[in-house]
C-alpha cells in the first residue's frame, strides 16, 4: 500500500512539472542557452520589476506581453507563478517575471535584448 501511495505521489509531481514545462523551454541561440516560450519565442526580464512582482502594465505589457500561466499552474523549482494586479497570472524564473517582445517575429529573434537598458534575454544557467 505504501508503494502505491509513493508511486501516485511521484506521478502527480511529474504531471505538475510537465504541465509547467509546457509553458517554456530552453534553446541555444548563438551559443547562448536561453529560455523561450513553448513556440520558441525569446523570453525577457525587466529591470524595473521586483522579485515576484511585475511592474509592466498597459502600454508596457502591450509591447512586452507577459508569459501567461494557467489558472491551475503550479510553481516548480526555480519557476514560480506571479499574480498580476489585473488578476492574471504569469511565469517567473528565479523570481523574475518573464515577457515576450512584440517585435520578435520568429523563434530565435532577440530584438528585445538591451532595449532602453532595462530589458534582458532570460538566460538559462
Amino acid at each position: 500500500m505504501k508503494s502505491i501511495a509513493l508511486g501516485f505521489a511521484a506521478l502527480l509531481l511529474c504531471t505538475a512539472a510537465s504541465h509547467a514545462a509546457e509553458a517554456w523551454k530552453e534553446a541555444t541561440v548563438g551559443g547562448v542557452k536561453i529560455y523561450t516560450d513553448a513556440k520558441g519565442m525569446t523570453l525577457y526580464t525587466y529591470d524595473k520589476d521586483e522579485k515576484g512582482k511585475s511592474n509592466c502594465y498597459d502600454k508596457c505589457a502591450a509591447n512586452w506581453p507577459p508569459l501567461k500561466a494557467a489558472a491551475n499552474a503550479k510553481a516548480t523549482g526555480e519557476w514560480t507563478v506571479v499574480k498580476r494586479t489585473d488578476g492574471t497570472r504569469m511565469w517567473a524564473y528565479d523570481g523574475k517575471p518573464l515577457y515576450r517582445f512584440v517585435k520578435d517575429k520568429k523563434a530565435g529573434d532577440m530584438g528585445g535584448e538591451g532595449v532602453a537598458g532595462v530589458w534582458h534575454v532570460a538566460k538559462a544557467d
